[in-house]
């Protein structure tokens, strides 16, 4: 392997200054971690989008939050085919060995991977038509939600409407693990869609009885 290089400079000074501070005050808890392992309460799936800082938006401290990130924050359909599946086998390990009591899909504004779909769907990308495109076959899985959008005329109120979608996409894929399912069934968990505004900060939350988003 001679393709791997150093860190860049910035990075190891950024890594040497949370050593000597946030590390060095906090050495006992970081520890503990490691020793007792992981035991968090919730799975949070959002997107891969650096603007999107989940511990940020909640407060969160090491070991709180199972945080799994992938493009748009989407959940794919249970597909038990034998293929490598990220984002399948994170939400199994956090389901059935974590045990954790809550799965969090968070969508935000801005998305760039929903605006992809929204172009590729309206013939403006061609190329995430294309079989060898990774982004545009996974992107695939919100084309549902481009039928439910596609005829609304300002685009700002198009991709946020896709953008939510997104989140109710993916909690309707959860539910067709059967892991998931029974665990929601039985009340052991909860299943929670949320959607943040990155620029204002503010944060919506589905709620299943109104059928819409409302601020939190």
């Amino acid at each position: 392997m001679d393709h791997a290089k150093a860190l860049p400079g910035y990075l190891i000074s950024r890594y040497q200054g949370w050593k000597a501070t946030s590390y060095a005050e906090n050495e006992s808890w970081y520890r503990r971690l490691a020793e007792m392992g992981q035991h968090p309460r919730a799975m949070v799936i959002s997107c891969c989008d650096s603007r999107v800082h989940v511990t940020s938006i909640f407060g969160a401290d090491q070991g709180e939050f199972f945080i799994h990130r992938n493009i748009a924050n989407l959940v794919p359909r249970y597909e038990p085919d034998g293929a490598p599946h990220g984002t399948s086998a994170a939400v199994e390990y956090a389901v059935t060995v974590l045990k954790v009591a809550h799965v969090i899909v968070l969508g935000h504004s801005s998305c760039g991977g929903v605006k992809g779909c929204l172009d590729m769907c309206s013939g403006k990308a061609p190329q995430l038509e294309e079989r060898t495109s990774f982004v545009g076959r996974w992107m695939d899985i919100l084309r549902p939600g481009y039928e439910r959008v596609k005829d609304i005329a300002d685009p700002a109120k198009q991709q946020r409407a896709l953008e939510m979608d997104s989140v109710l996409i993916s909690l309707e894929n959860l539910m067709t693990f059967p892991f998931v399912a029974d665990e929601v069934k039985s009340g052991r968990m909860t299943l929670h869609g949320l959607w943040t505004d990155i620029g204002d900060g503010s944060l919506e939350c589905y709620d299943s009885a109104r059928g819409e988003f409302f601020a939190v």
